[in-house]
């Protein structure tokens, strides 16, 4: 109640103090007084002075708040003068007090707060900042928090007051710090629709979650999963949103505001490096693989432009190398990836930085020293086994077992306490010790291996190469009607062949060809092009036919071509034994930069950036994404620092060697189209599935006993059911698409920005309806996770014996000019000369200990439809939907055991026949060759 009232004029001062609530440890309750005259017109004034000063007495109980504000106010008024009166007129001074009683209602509320006990953070760090706060911790201000209203002052049209007030520890559970506080809300505060921390610490924290209790509406919960800076690195306070979901049009008006500038945060403003600590999301072409300031010979060309297209990364913003501007420098300690990109300490403790940098700065320096000759292949098949029995004797390491903390599945410690490296056995070694020497393995792995990507259907007859013959030669291939006649009489003619769909191929022709003289002029390494053709049996496996192998004219010499067959005397069963190796070491090389590497680890991350910088954490979309999403930037940063860099693991054990990075960038130009990155899509481009309403997912594969597309289809059909449910609730109309301006946002800068080398593409999909929206998520959730389980984690079961798979050939085969005395050691000792095509020691050692830590799951590993996000827990549709997804994943499981039990799939079941288990959706720990993660984590 307001009494008495005092007539101002329009320009007297209103006092309006506006300031956040304080609870609990915080500082005393202040309330916003806002006193409101009328005018009184009759009376003019020239000058009015006003000066205020109030008083307040506050006394409250467990729900009410009275609260008592004096307020006095002189004002001296000065009439205006009369001119027919001399004598002025006399300045006037009025004091009138004015009491206002204000009686506010609060509930009581408490906001519990999970933080996780971490390695590097606040927790457990020694030194001057953890006493600083165990300090902060035993004065309860740990954390200070501001409680959102979800809606705007209807009065005002404003922001509502925040309530604030400071957590402090409360007590410690398995893993976990809980941080409490208690807050008094007012009851016409409305819903909580986020809150604001600040970490009053010198150290970051994780925080896992926030529950806010006591509510009319029952507990709220904000999903964290988040590092909290310290306000001492940036005084910004970190905004968490409730669980709720709101599409852009549908966000409560008290978070609109909140929405974009937490949008504007993650965008950063591309200026300066950045620092480890942000959460910024920005874009940046791949200019920091090479490393000229170290030595020149590591210079790479940049990756991303019209020279050489390529999807974009994060950006880390460091200096340009001192030998050129167009190079970034590579760091020595620190790869920025965006904070909460980073893997958890579960995870780097299984897997990190230091696991792979120790293997290529410890492990590989060790395996020199052991072995001596660098350049040493193996004298003898059994020299192989003894990796897998005896293993190889690791020199003193300074520090005393950090190998074996770093790979314990592979180091192990003798009794003179000398450190070991010792080779599991991969499964496939297991069931059959010549499994990799057999042709019909060779062929089935093609469909049922590490990489069933590259086999297509043969639809036009003879062969011919799209290179300019000018500079490649004649195009056409050495592999003949005749020859194939030869080798499937009986079944068909090639014409019959081609027309019943029975003739498959692996083709690196073109692709390979034009890199074959670069290749050559490296040291340890050679190339060809090479074309491989199968042919479908009436059992419904393949069978190898020939193989051709091709050398473009070079040195002064004409082309070179010859085709090799599988044969019944001695010297040509050993020049196809040969001819395989080659032919083997070309497609691990593509599996490896082009089915794993280019179209999984790095088509995807233009997608994350995209999705942190244009939808909101509150978007419905951006919470489907997330778990997809989950350390992929990590992760392809490593392999930015030790993997795919000049002079890393990928340069020094593949074929390509320094031009492996250049040739995945022509992949990408030639190859990659999002719209063919869809399951179905790609099994149809390269003619293994044709559209049929009345098949099975609509598809009929042309070979039925196709384990990766078998299984694949039944996931993708899956993935898909549980996206259109999500999309339908969320979009019922094609309307609700396409004014959904983060939406559209988004999926511009993922074609124009990330993939801006693709930009100008007629193949990508359209956004207009929710069908639409279907399609791209479900193509990029099959990308992270059935796609690249598929690519990835068989690695150690399939190369692990790296004869099954060797990632390089090393010589060339001795029908390529060979001198006499070259022809005279191959008939004299052909497994010799097989062995030397092999990778050497050092190469062979470290792939398989590097593709045993990529076959790995961690022991936090989140298997796709395992777990269930706390967003989408909340929302009734979306939970029943997600647990029928998780049925489907369960019922898929079952129905893979059942198909690698039938004896009448022979390209998954039989003597010594590894069962094909890489898209079964879950596993347990280690290196299993199963199980399908939300996202691409390793």
């Amino acid at each position: 109640m307001l009494k008495p009232q005092v007539h101002q004029s329009k320009s007297s001062q209103t006092l309006f103090l506006r300031k956040p609530f304080f609870h609990g440890r915080a500082r005393s309750a202040s309330f916003p007084v806002w006193s409101r005259p009328s005018f009184q017109p009759e009376i003019k004034y020239r000058n009015i002075k006003a000066t205020s000063s109030s008083s307040s007495d506050n006394s409250s109980t467990p729900t009410t708040t009275t609260k008592t504000t004096t307020t006095t106010t002189r004002i001296t008024t000065t009439p205006i003068p009369d001119p027919t009166t001399p004598t002025p007129p006399t300045a006037t001074t009025t004091t009138i007090v004015t009491t206002e009683v204000v009686t506010k209602k609060f509930i009581s509320v408490k906001a519990t707060l999970t933080v996780t006990l971490t390695v590097g953070g606040f927790l457990s760090h020694i030194g001057l900042a953890r006493g600083l706060d165990d300090i902060t911790d035993l004065l309860g201000q740990s954390l200070l928090l501001e409680l959102v209203s979800a809606e705007l002052d209807p009065k005002t049209g404003e922001e509502k007051e925040k309530v604030a007030g400071y957590a402090h520890r409360s007590r410690r559970q398995e893993g976990e710090i809980i941080y409490e506080t208690d807050f008094k809300v007012p009851v016409d505060f409305g819903e909580i629709g986020a809150i604001l921390v600040e970490n009053e610490h010198r150290k970051e924290m994780f925080l896992k979650e926030i529950v806010v209790d006591g509510l009319p509406c029952g507990s709220v919960h904000h999903s964290c999963n988040s590092w909290i800076h310290s306000k001492y690195d940036n005084p910004a306070k970190r905004v968490f949103f409730t669980n709720k979901s709101y599409l852009p049009s549908q966000t409560p008006s008290g978070l609109a505001k909140l929405r974009e500038e937490e949008l504007v945060t993650l965008r950063g403003n591309g200026q300066g490096e950045r620092k480890s600590f942000e959460r910024i999301y920005d874009y940046d072409v791949y200019n920091d693989l090479g490393d000229p300031d170290k030595n020149l010979r590591l210079e790479r060309p940049v990756l991303g432009g019209k020279e050489f297209p390529y999807p974009r990364r994060c950006r880390t913003g460091r200096l340009p190398c001192d030998t050129g501007s167009l190079y970034e420098k590579r760091s020595r300690k620190h790869w920025y990836v965006p904070r909460d990109e980073a893997f958890s300490e579960v995870k780097q403790l299984t897997f990190s930085a230091k696991t792979l940098y120790s293997v290529m700065h410890a492990l590989v320096p060790s395996l020199e020293i052991a072995i001596a000759d660098t350049d040493l292949g193996f004298k003898y098949f059994t020299a192989i086994d003894s990796l897998f029995h005896e293993g190889i004797q690791l020199p003193p390491f300074k520090e005393q077992g950090v190998l074996k903390a770093l790979l314990p599945r592979l180091v192990k410690v003798m009794s003179s306490g000398d450190d070991v490296l010792r080779f599991v056995p991969p499964e496939t070694m297991n069931r059959d010790k010549f499994f990799w020497f057999r042709d019909d393995e060779f062929a089935r792995q093609t469909l049922a291996g590490l990489n069933p990507y590259s086999i297509k259907l043969v639809t036009e007859w003879p062969l011919k190469s799209e290179l300019d013959p000018e500079i490649y030669g004649p195009p056409e291939s050495a592999i003949t009607k005749e020859i194939i006649e030869q080798e499937i009489r009986g079944f068909a003619t090639i014409t019959e062949a081609i027309e019943e769909k029975k003739l498959f191929i692996l083709d690196y022709h073109d692709l390979f060809l034009p890199y074959v003289s670069k290749v050559r002029k490296l040291e340890g390494t050679t190339l060809y092009g090479s074309r491989t053709l199968f042919f479908l049996t009436p059992e419904g496996t393949l069978r190898p036919l020939v193989i051709e192998l091709t050398r473009p004219p070079m040195d002064g010499k004409p082309q070179w071509k010859q085709v090799f067959q599988p044969a019944w005397n001695a010297t040509d069963v050993w020049l196809w034994r040969l001819a395989k190796a080659h032919v083997l070491a070309h497609d691990s090389g593509y599996h490896q930069l082009v089915s794993h590497w280019l179209r999984t680890h790095c088509a995807t991350e233009p997608y994350i950036i995209a999705t942190n910088r244009q939808l909101s954490v509150m978007h419905p979309i951006y919470r489907l994404l997330h778990p997809h999403f989950r350390y992929t930037m990590e992760i392809n940063s490593l392999a930015r620092e030790s993997l795919i860099n000049a002079g890393g693991i990928i340069e020094t054990s593949f074929s390509p060697k320094k031009y492996s990075l250049e040739l995945c960038s022509v992949a990408y130009g030639k190859e990659w189209r999002f719209d063919q990155e869809a399951l179905p899509a790609d099994l149809i481009r390269r003619g293994m599935a044709v559209e049929d309403p009345t098949a099975p997912h609509g598809l009929r594969l042309t070979i039925e006993d196709y384990p990766f597309a078998n299984d694949g289809l039944l996931l993708w059909d899956a993935i898909k059911q549980w996206v259109t449910d999500y999309v339908n609730h969320y979009y019922p109309d094609s309307s609700i698409v396409q004014t959904d301006q983060e939406l559209q946002a988004w999926w511009t800068e993922i074609k124009t920005v990330g993939h801006a080398d693709k930009k100008d593409e007629p193949w990508w999909p359209e956004l207009n309806t929710p069908e639409d929206l279907m399609g791209i998520i479900t193509t990029m959730v099959w990308v992270a996770s059935g796609h690249h389980a598929a690519v990835n984690f068989g690695q150690y079961a399939y190369a692990g014996y790296f004869p099954s798979r060797p990632t390089i050939a090393r010589t060339n085969m001795p029908t390529e000019d060979p001198s006499e005395e070259d022809w005279k050691n191959f008939v004299r000792k052909p497994d010799s000369a097989l062995l030397q095509c092999f990778p050497t020691q050092i190469q062979a050692t470290t792939i398989m200990a590097v593709l045993d830590i990529l076959s790995n799951h961690s022991p936090d590993e989140e298997y796709i439809g395992e777990k269930m996000e706390q967003a989408w827990a909340e929302e009734p549709v979306i939970k029943a939907a997600f647990e029928r997804f998780k049925g489907r994943l369960l019922a898929l499981e079952r129905t893979i055991d059942d198909r690698n039990a039938s004896s009448e799939l022979k390209n998954r079941n039989g003597a010594g026949v590894v069962p094909y288990e890489l898209l079964k959706p879950f596993s347990q720990p280690g290196v299993t060759g199963k199980g399908v993660p939300y996202s691409i984590s390793i």
